[in-house]
């Protein structure tokens, strides 16, 4: 398996990435993009790339702050997000050379592209699925943030990309008024969409770094393990039945 850092640019702004696939074969096939948390590309993402790469995709996990620039504290990580929540017209430009990059490559199939995001990644995720991206299938966001797009913002009067949430019904950052307001919207659109709510889990219920049960924010294994399974069949469903087969060889979780 090919893994490593892999810059790109956003106009003249450096950006790090981190690529996944399997070289054996020359051939192309799906590409997901992960997005990553407020603290930036790090190990989690990477191992969600790699994760990927061993289900026959290719696994891009995109930089979102630029090389170097990642986060170390919750006020640095908030930093960090903060321009690109107040810009989503900057955000999407981050996206798209992403999408560009990604599709640069010769093993990547451009017509089958999906993406996967966390917390502050799942609201990039669902803003990709919301531009109607060409050839973009299907968009996952885990415990995503569900802020509606910036009107000056173009997106797709009718979304052809299909998207899945798995959201904690507890979370803090993401409240049943939002879940309400997000699935108005999606349908306003003509979106095919799906919204899991896990009971009893809240924010960050991927991560296992997630240790502040008392702020919202806890790791649940269970809810981890539920929540590659509905990847799982989401991509299944939009790339076709072979990417699901080498799940067992691919655990979610490390």
């Amino acid at each position: 398996m090919h893994h490593a850092s892999d810059r790109y640019h956003d106009d003249a702004h450096e950006l790090e990435g981190f690529l996944a696939y399997d070289d054996s074969t020359p051939a192309r096939r799906p590409a997901v993009l992960i997005f990553h948390q407020w603290a930036g590309l790090g190990e989690f993402e990477q191992s969600k790339a790699r994760m990927l790469a061993g289900l026959d995709m290719v696994g891009f996990a995109v930089d979102m702050y630029g090389k170097g620039r990642r986060g170390g504290s919750p006020a640095e990580n908030s930093a960090l997000m903060t321009p690109l929540l107040e810009d989503r017209a900057l955000l999407r430009r981050r996206t798209e050379a992403a999408i560009a990059r990604v599709r640069s490559l010769p093993m990547v199939d451009p017509d089958r592209i999906g993406a996967i995001g966390f917390c502050f990644g799942g609201l990039c995720a669902f803003d990709l699925a919301r531009y109607g991206v060409a050839g973009v299938r299907g968009c996952v966001g885990f415990h995503g943030l569900f802020a509606p797009l910036d009107a000056k913002v173009q997106r797709a009067p009718k979304m052809h990309t299909k998207v899945l949430a798995v959201h904690g019904w507890n979370d803090p950052m993401v409240r049943p008024d939002s879940v309400q307001a997000f699935a108005k919207e999606l349908s306003g659109h003509g979106a095919d969409w799906q919204i899991h709510a896990l009971g009893g889990c809240g924010h960050a219920f991927t991560n296992p770094a997630a240790q502040d049960p008392t702020g919202g924010m806890q790791y649940s294994p269970l809810a981890d393990e539920r929540s590659f399974a509905l990847m799982r069949g989401f991509f299944r469903e939009v790339f076709g039945p072979r990417y699901e087969a080498k799940v067992t060889e691919c655990p979610w979780v490390g």
